[in-house]
Formats: C-alpha cells, structure tokens, sequence
C-alpha cells in the first residue's frame, strides 16, 4: 500500500518523483525512527470497510525557517482516494492529538506552493498562512507555504473576537 502511494509520481508532486523501492525504504524506516524517538510520526491511515492502507497521515518535527523547528501534521494519499474528506478528517485528529496529548500550543503544515487540495486541507484544520519558505530538494528550489493553528484559535467560539 505505502509503496503505492510513494511510487506515483503524481501522488508525489510535492516530491518531484516518483520513490524508488530504496527510497520507500528510506520513508518507512524514518519514520519507524521517529515512533522510537518520539512517539509518534505518520501513522497510517486505514480504510475500515476494506483494511486497506490508503494514505499516511501524522505528526514529525520540521525545520520551518523563521519559526525554527515546529509540530507539523503531514499528509500523503492513494491518489484513489483524494477528495473525499479523508485527508481532513486524518489531519484534524493528528491536530486534536498534538493539542490534547502532547501539550503543543501551535500546529504545522508546510506545504508546496500550487498544492491547492492540501491548502485546503490545511484550512478545513484550522490553519492560516504564516509565511513562508523554500526548500532545496531533488535538485530544485520549492517554495512552501507555512500555515498553522494556534490552540487558542481553536478554542474560541463563533461569537468570541
């Protein structure tokens, strides 16, 4: 499942190629680094009609320029099963769970400029643009978008200023 999401290359966009098996390799044993340094990372998300793995969805640590080293909920799907509310609703738990288990006061996304449907996502969390920043990956400068929640914003009712 993981590798077929991580070797589509239109899947990957943010990415700029489709993954190699070493390459899903490398992913995968990141993030089983992450689980044993810090709890947590993407976890993956499974459809409970089938069982089947249709995309990761989860918390890391991210460098974000500016704003130094911040929470950050990630997201990558089956390209199957874009647009139907999964991403939002994997990403808005991940965020609860930052908030409500581990204290965080501020949530991440950092996403590629031109990635509509993942800024969307982002804003159905909650989040707003906070700047920004360029990543050198592949060979490329990509600029990003860095949007975020903070826990108070979330807190406040539709009537509070």
């Amino acid at each position: 499942g993981l590798c077929g999401i991580l070797q589509d290359g239109a899947a990957m966009y943010a990415y700029e190629h489709a993954f190699s098996d070493r390459e899903v390799d490398q992913w995968l044993a990141r993030q089983m680094d992450r689980y044993r340094r810090e709890g947590f990372g993407l976890w993956a998300v499974i459809l409970k009609a089938t069982g089947a793995l249709i995309g990761q969805c989860g918390l890391t640590w991210q460098e974000a320029g500016d704003f130094g080293r911040v929470l950050e909920v990630g997201y990558i799907f089956n390209r199957a099963y874009w647009h139907r509310g999964y991403a939002a609703e994997a990403a808005r738990a991940c965020r609860d769970h930052a908030f409500s288990k581990l204290g965080a006061r501020e949530v991440f996304s950092i996403i590629r400029v031109g990635n509509t449907a993942s800024e969307n996502v982002a804003r159905r969390n909650g989040m707003t643009p906070r700047g920004g920043l360029t990543k050198h990956y592949y060979g490329l400068d990509m600029p990003h978008t860095i949007f975020s929640v903070r826990a108070e914003e979330l807190s406040r009712g539709p009537d509070t200023p």
